[in-house]
């Protein structure tokens, strides 16, 4: 599928290539991509254990819910339906701003892909490659989304909570084999749904957590509706009551078909390696390599320009304040004082100093400026650009053209591996041995008959 195909088909090429792709499709570079991000979320998903608003998601759900079940809630160690297994690690998988991310579409889709094809695949017994495959499936579409709804959208909508939902239901509906009308119903279903406003953040509220949840459900309750006859709008995304239309001001129907099994967005995909909104990443690194190149220590620093594109000031900006670890994560200056303090910006970092009178300090100092350049680049390329005066009267620039973690300048499957170990440490979400277990068994999906149980059960 081109990017040639006409603009009134593209709904019915993305449903069409949802449902029909096949593990043989996909080039082996993929495949292991795909593990790697697998393992990826499932760390995030450990993280996530014991976090206020993460466990009040998990009591509501867990509490609609069957006692036990086909589909495995880590963080827990109990199962589920399908259905609440999903919305729990997709709340669980989204809280310590570690789960990946796609540039282009500015987009997370391991937090609402993985969840449901996970807990869908366990309770219907699928093949490990069925799972991947459906993965795959999940990303190729939820990117193009996001991708086909635009700059204009996400600065209103969370994309991970609007296109997510699509996503879901792509991953979903691929391991129900629906054929591709089937799945362009559950696409109706799921774009209907879709939902995820930024407004939460400015009150550090609770909600981020919940779109993912919402999305993962949502988008696995319109695949099973479909695969029972359940009819969704045939044109949801680009109709003129549709997504499109009173969602956004800059969409583009040819991103929806761009190179359908030529292009493997899912490949694009960024790891996180700073535990904080992606939009925070390429100031911070540019930041550590001016103050590398120049021998700079935090006490020596006047003053930061970070130079950033228009979606980091839309996201970042009402963050001035910051009332809550999480919302610090969404605060330049603080990223940027712990960055400078403490030489890092981790998961321990943020708990234990992200309201240090230093880093508060630090973070008073630091302002962000809109950047033309940055900002043309954006989002395909996140660009990072920091001016950097001292105390002294020194001016110094640092750029950097791609952040830790991007395609160009990516974690090894060492180094995921040895990621997902540490946000499985960080809330005693497994053990170092139970964990590379898991990760051997992640690794292994390919030649696994049946998607089985990534942890030991909780002893009762």
């Amino acid at each position: 599928m081109t990017a040639s195909t006409p603009a009134t088909d593209a709904s019915a090429a993305l449903a069409r290539f949802a449902a029909q792709l096949r593990f043989a499709d996909i080039p082996a570079p993929v495949v292991r991509r795909t593990e790697d991000l697998f393992v990826d979320w499932f760390g995030s998903a450990l993280a996530g254990k014991g976090a206020r608003p993460v466990e009040a998601i998990a009591r509501f759900f867990e509490s609609m819910g069957p006692a036990g079940g086909a589909a495995e809630i880590p963080i827990h160690r109990r199962a589920s339906s399908p259905l609440v297994a999903a919305a729990v690690n997709a709340a669980s998988s989204h809280f310590a701003e570690q789960d990946d991310v796609h540039n282009g579409s500015v987009f997370h889709p391991g937090t609402v892909v993985f969840p449901p094809a996970l807990a869908v695949a366990q309770a219907l017994g699928r093949s490990g490659a069925e799972l991947l495959c459906a993965a795959v499936v999940g990303y190729e579409v939820g990117i193009r989304v996001g991708e086909f709804l635009g700059r204009s959208h996400y600065r209103v909508f969370h994309t991970t909570g609007t296109a997510g939902t699509l996503a879901a239901a792509a991953a979903v509906g691929h391991l129900l084999r629906l054929s591709p009308e089937a799945m362009r119903h559950a696409f109706g279903s799921a774009g209907t749904q879709a939902a995820g406003l930024w407004e939460f953040l400015g009150d550090a509220a609770d909600s981020k957590q919940l779109h993912t949840a919402h999305a993962s459900a949502a988008g696995l309750a319109s695949a099973y509706l479909a695969a029972d006859g359940f009819t969704g709008a045939q044109r949801i995304l680009e109709g003129g009551r549709g997504m499109a239309a009173g969602m956004s001001s800059d969409a583009d129907e040819s991103r929806l078909v761009d190179r359908l099994g030529e292009r493997w967005a899912l490949a694009e995909t960024s790891f996180k390696f700073h535990a904080s909104c992606r939009h925070t990443h390429p100031a911070a690194d540019a930041l550590f390599e001016a103050m590398r190149a120049n021998s700079l220590r935090a006490a020596d620093v006047e003053s930061v320009v970070a130079r950033v594109h228009q979606g980091a000031i839309d996201v970042l900006g009402p963050v001035v304040d910051p009332q809550t670890v999480h919302q610090a994560k969404f605060s330049m200056g603080t990223v940027l004082g712990l960055a400078a303090t403490k030489g890092s910006a981790s998961l321990a970092d943020f708990d234990a100093h992200w309201r240090a009178s230093e880093v508060v300090a630090f973070r008073d100092r630091v302002r962000m400026q809109l950047d033309a350049e940055v900002d043309r680049a954006y989002p395909r390329r996140w660009i990072g650009r920091v001016d950097v005066r001292t105390r002294d009267g020194r001016l110094f620039e640092a750029r950097i053209e791609e952040p830790k973690g991007d395609p160009g300048n990516t974690l090894s499957p060492q180094e995921v591996d040895d990621k997902a170990v540490r946000l499985a440490r960080y809330r005693d979400g497994a053990a170092v041995d139970e964990m590379r277990e898991a990760i051997r068994r992640i690794r292994s999906l390919s030649q696994a008959a049946t998607v089985g149980f990534l942890l030991p059960a909780k002893e009762r």
